[in-house]
């Protein structure tokens, strides 16, 4: 299956200034995030980020701020235990009305798939918080693709084996580029230029 920016999130996992200086080719997995964050903005793809036990482990880049809708603090190694799966799925809502005048299956709140069921997930460290979130993204029915060159371990066994369980699982393994041109389908696209300059 392919990306299709509509239907995408990007959650950028702990990219943290404490965490960063361990991570193995961290400034490959940094940079190639920031080139993620800054296509999705310009495709109104939804940011979210995490950061993990940030007394500890300081802040992600201070512009991403900005770029995302929310950033999760969290103390366990899956955001989803953190509130990012009440973030990418919409509640569902009551419908309005009077209930006698609603048909009979229009009653009761609806269950609802997320609106944006893909996920593109980048982070750190590969085998733990972002293999945990994707795990459990999995569970939770979501399409997940984590992006192998945005993302870091101490050691590269630690990553290697991380990809691994995440291809296992039924994650899409796909790098930066990737994402960028599923995610514009055409050289046709109004952005196609600026994001291509992002990655020349």
């Amino acid at each position: 299956m392919k990306m299709i920016a509509e239907d995408s999130q990007l959650v950028l996992i702990d990219f943290q200034e404490k965490l960063m200086p361990v991570i193995e080719h961290a400034e490959r997995a940094l940079e190639n995030a920031h080139v993620l964050a800054q296509a999705a903005r310009a495709l109104t793809v939804p940011i979210w980020s995490t950061e993990q036990n940030p007394s500890k482990l300081g802040s992600n880049p201070s512009s991403w701020r900005s770029w995302c809708q929310q950033t999760l603090p969290k103390m366990h190694f899956s955001a989803c235990d953190e509130g990012l799966i009440e973030c990418l799925r919409p509640k569902s809502q009551a419908p309005a009305g009077n209930a006698r005048s609603l048909p009979k299956h229009l009653q009761k709140p609806q269950s609802q798939h997320p609106a944006r069921p893909q996920i593109v997930i980048a982070g750190c460290e590969a085998h733990i918080c972002l293999l945990q979130t994707a795990l459990d993204l999995v569970d939770e029915e979501f399409e997940v693709f984590a992006v192998i060159d945005a993302c870091g371990s101490r050691l590269q066994s630690s990553k290697d084996a991380a990809l691994d369980r995440l291809a296992s699982a039924g994650v899409e393994l796909v790098t930066t580029e990737m994402v960028l041109f599923e995610w514009l389908e055409t050289a046709e696209n109004e952005h196609f230029k600026s994001i291509q300059q992002l990655i020349i």
